[in-house]
């Protein structure tokens, strides 16, 4: 038993005791020859491959080497959909596989007529008419020759890629507007990058579509995504034999407006069954516009210019089956931004403030309208040759006074005494007539001019769409027969501020033809901000049509939140008092409320107030005198919501046309809003009308050839 312990002891103090340092060293060497020989005999075995592979097999690789090379194929990014305020798809984008010929390379005629031959039995067409596709528009960079190809048509020109030099496929999507004409100035249309505008689209690939014309075209930058690409072995057969990998492409953020699809459908088949049902103007009416404000955020509800115009025909090759059309009917012009006209008596509520804050007119006063004034040698009579007796300033608003508006105007630029029997003349103090033109006279039609351009007329209102166009001011120069010639604000009023005078050669008539809207010219969307400014009491809102912006997973379905949304902008304000604001309130709202007012009949039976303003212009068209038919409203009349302008040059008397479409444009809204004055038995929805592609609206420029 003693032994035993003791044989256990050793053996544990055997355990507990320190390594020996000379055991250990001897064990490293050991180790560290059996690495040092198998790196060894791996590197040997390293060489004998390579020997191998460089000896035996090296002129294989070599001629496989020479037989495979690497082609990044271009994936196009899809492109972001459009959305209307409601959430309906506006435009959107379908995927499709297009056969492209490019011209990167130059490639002689000969070569294209082989190519041609070569590719016409494929694409199930023939060699001419192949031929001419790729000579067709020679500005491109890049010609479609087949959209839609199929499986079999992608699998022949890549297996006889070098066959086919300046042919390739590529991932394309063509775009969609789902409701043809609906807006279709609005959203405007995509098409070919060319050799004119390559310089502005750095980064993109010859073969990406972009915008051209409104929204498209404004928002570009948020639509247009990233291409990626798709990286390709291709033999030099022009055999692919295998995809190496991809760089995925990032598809356009979409975008969300404040354009009311319901209300845009029903706006525009409002004004095409006005203008089919017009017996009397419906040759006169070649064009007509009308725009839809929120009073609030200043965003677009409705945007109409007539002819309508559908962007599928740019993106579906069906353009040539309307070139008549669009070529002679203007329609590819948005008529709200980018036409003006005269507004006729639709400025008077800002001339009457520019005179109210002068202190020409007053409440109390009264002018004596006998139906017409001489103005030197020039009679100017009533519209129509109504006699209105005494007038004051809200009912001048109300019936529509000229006479009491040429006095007002007269009386801004200090020529006094016109009457039915007297022309007036300048005051003594000016001296010369030249002078009086050079000081008084320009004072006095600046007085106007500058009021209505802080309500934003004759300037650009900003509004997020491309070539918009402003309106523009006039006198009449004697020295030319007393013809309108431009007139420049901004000049007269810095040479007044550093000289007291601006020289020009006008007459003392044009400061009455100002005062009732015949020495002006405005688009539809001034006259809109105006009455938009007209029913927030002076504040000028920034037009847009942008509301939201998504990522390209985002919707306004879906519940995604915008990445941006857009924020309220104020441009200006016209100041005045609060007395001189509730004058010219009450005096358009006697316009349709009152009996005597110009749009009571317009408005008649309204369940809402609304105040508004009716313009009469004389104007020629087709060689014949006619009228510009305008109004300008917003309502409700206390705390409004919308405000509207409507301009139909040939349409007659601003309150038989342009002031019934604005009444049955704001019933629309209210009825889709589902307002409490309005019969519950009338509301609607917001969905776009399901009966929209077989309305006038829609049939008519998809008939037209």
């Amino acid at each position: 038993m003693r032994r035993s312990r003791t044989k256990r002891a050793q053996r544990r103090d055997r355990a507990v005791a320190p390594p020996d340092p000379a055991k250990i060293a001897k064990r490293r060497r050991f180790r560290v020859h059996v690495v040092y020989s198998l790196v060894f005999l791996s590197f040997t075995s390293l060489i004998l491959r390579l020997a191998y592979v460089q000896v035996v097999k090296g002129a294989s690789f070599r001629a496989s080497e020479q037989l495979t090379q690497y082609a990044r194929v271009p994936i196009l990014p899809q492109r972001g959909w459009i959305y209307d305020a409601n959430g309906q798809v506006l435009a959107w984008d379908k995927p499709v596989l297009t056969l492209q010929f490019n011209r990167y390379t130059q490639m002689s005629d000969a070569e294209m007529h082989r190519v041609a031959s070569i590719l016409a039995p494929v694409l199930q067409t023939t060699p001419q008419a192949l031929y001419q596709a790729m000579q067709s528009n020679p500005g491109a960079l890049q010609v479609t020759l087949a959209r839609n190809v199929t499986d079999a048509q992608v699998a022949y020109v890549v297996e006889h890629q070098s066959e086919l030099p300046n042919i390739q496929v590529v991932q394309d999507y063509e775009r969609q507007y789902p409701y043809g004409d609906l807006a279709g100035q609005v959203l405007g249309y995509v098409g070919a990058i060319t050799a004119q505008n390559v310089s502005q689209y750095k980064g993109y690939l010859y073969s990406q579509q972009v915008g051209e014309t409104g929204i498209e075209y404004e928002y570009e930058h948020l639509l247009q995504g990233k291409p990626g690409y798709e990286l390709v072995t291709v033999t030099s057969s022009g055999t692919a034999v295998g995809s190496v990998g991809e760089i995925a492409p990032q598809n356009g953020d979409n975008i969300q407006l404040t354009l009311d699809g319901h209300e845009q459908a029903v706006a525009q088949e409002l004004l095409q069954n006005m203008i089919d049902s017009s017996q009397t103007n419906k040759q006169d009416i070649t064009d007509a516009a009308a725009v839809m404000l929120n009073v609030k955020t200043g965003g677009v509800i409705a945007m109409v210019s007539y002819p309508y115009l559908d962007p599928n025909w740019y993106t579906d090759g069906t353009y040539v089956n309307h070139v008549h059309y669009l070529e002679t009917s203007g329609a590819q012009l948005n008529n709200v931004i980018g036409t003006y006209n005269y507004p006729g008596s639709t400025v008077k509520p800002a001339n009457m403030l520019a005179a109210l804050k002068a202190g020409v007119v007053t409440p109390k006063t009264e002018i004596l309208d006998d139906g017409y004034i001489y103005i030197g040698t020039q009679r100017k009579n009533e519209d129509e040759g109504f006699v209105f007796g005494w007038v004051n300033p809200i009912e001048a608003i109300t019936v529509s006074s000229d006479v009491f508006f040429y006095e007002l105007g007269l009386h801004l630029g200090k020529w006094f005494g016109s009457s039915t029997t007297s022309g007036g003349t300048y005051p003594a103090s000016d001296g010369s007539y030249q002078n009086y033109l050079d000081t008084d006279f320009v004072k006095g039609i600046n007085a106007m001019f500058q009021e209505e351009e802080d309500f934003g007329l004759g300037t650009l209102t900003g509004i997020d769409l491309p070539f918009e166009e402003h309106g523009e001011f006039y006198i009449e120069d004697y020295r030319k027969g007393n013809i309108q010639v431009p007139y420049n604000l901004q000049a007269s009023e810095a040479s007044l501020a550093k000289t007291g005078k601006y020289v020009n050669y006008g007459s003392p008539a044009s400061l009455a033809d100002a005062a009732i809207g015949q020495s002006q010219m405005f688009t539809p969307m001034e006259l809109g901000v105006y009455a938009m400014t007209l029913a927030d009491e002076g504040l000028r809102l920034k037009p847009h049509l942008l509301e939201n912006v998504f990522s390209p997973n985002g919707t306004p379905n879906s519940g995604a939140k915008p990445i941006l949304t857009y924020k309220t902008q104020i441009l200006g304000r016209v100041s005045a008092a609060p007395w001189q604001w509730d004058l010219i309130k009450e005096g358009m709202y006697g316009v349709t409320s009152n009996p005597a007012g110009t749009a009571y009949y317009a408005f008649l039976g309204a369940p809402y107030q609304a105040a508004g303003k009716t313009g009469t212009a004389q104007i020629v068209i087709n060689g014949h005198r006619t009228d510009n038919s305008v109004f300008i409203c917003y309502a409700p009349l206390n705390h409004p919501l919308v405000a509207v302008a409507v301009m139909a040059p040939g349409g007659g008397y601003g309150a038989s046309f342009s002031a019934i479409l604005a009444r049955k444009m704001i019933d629309a809204y209210f009825d889709e809003h589902h307002e409490p004055w309005m019969p519950k038995s009338q509301w609607t929805n917001t969905a776009i009308p399901s009966n929209w592609t077989q309305s006038p609206a829609y049939l008519l420029p998809e008939q037209s050839h």
